[in-house]
């Protein structure tokens, strides 16, 4: 039976990767992101799937969706989210300090919890909530990796809280991988030499093992794991 999947961020790399396995299985895939050009390639290329602009950090905006979407859900992938110092100014004082910080919370944490409570009344039972994480969680990465450890900490809340209708929660932590727009090409050869050292498989990850892992805690075989994260990262989580 075909499901009704939502993905945020769904417009390039690992979310455009879940798009295509999804709809690739026979199932109605919607994806968001704030940008219509690379929803609109994702459409035109993958059969099955639809698109809708949203900034996951904009109650409004979510709202809006919701009207938009389908009264019944049967998995949410929060995927929208990023490293947004990247995109920082380079202030140093306290104030961009701040500014910034929020910046990766607002991206990376509360996007998952707005797009969760506006949509989880439409959630299917047994039906499925998937989290993308990081290993920056648990090896740290400034305010970026403090918003992913929020986020699996929340997730174990709401794991309690959809629990009694069957529904799944869980965050797939995935390490370097290779192929997506995550360093905005700033990722020097010497970094990433270093972040594939550091697994024990020696090769970076591709989005088709992020993909096996959200498919996997979507499927009827996961119907009993729930408040988990799910580490994708060759091991390098064990490396320092």
């Amino acid at each position: 039976m075909a499901r009704t999947i939502l993905i945020t961020g769904g417009g390039t790399g690992i979310g455009r990767a879940l798009a295509a396995h999804f709809a690739g299985h026979g199932d109605h895939v919607v994806i968001t992101g704030r940008r219509p050009g690379p929803l609109r390639a994702v459409v035109d290329a993958v059969a099955g799937v639809s698109a809708l602009v949203c900034d996951h950090t904009d109650p409004a905006a979510l709202l809006r969706l919701a009207a938009d979407l389908p009264e019944r859900l049967d998995v949410l992938v929060n995927n929208a989210g990023g490293q947004t110092d990247f995109d920082a100014d380079g202030g140093t004082d306290l104030a961009s300090y701040a500014r910034d910080f929020r910046a990766n919370l607002d991206a990376n944490l509360l996007s998952a919890a707005l797009t969760t409570r506006a949509l989880q009344d439409r959630l299917a039972d047994g039906g499925a909530v998937v989290h993308l994480g990081s290993i920056a969680a648990d090896q740290g990465s400034g305010s970026y990796g403090a918003a992913k450890a929020a986020l699996a900490s929340w997730n174990v809340e709401l794991a309690r809280l959809l629990g009694p209708r069957g529904i799944t929660a869980n965050v797939v932590a995935p390490g370097y991988i290779a192929g997506t727009e995550f360093f905005r090409d700033k990722l020097a050869d010497a970094r990433r030499e270093r972040l594939v050292a550091d697994t024990v498989t020696g090769r970076p990850g591709s989005v088709d093992d992020v993909t096996g892992a959200v498919a996997f805690l979507a499927s009827p075989a996961a119907r009993h794991v729930t408040g988990q994260v799910l580490n994708v990262n060759g091991g390098a989580h064990t490396t320092r």
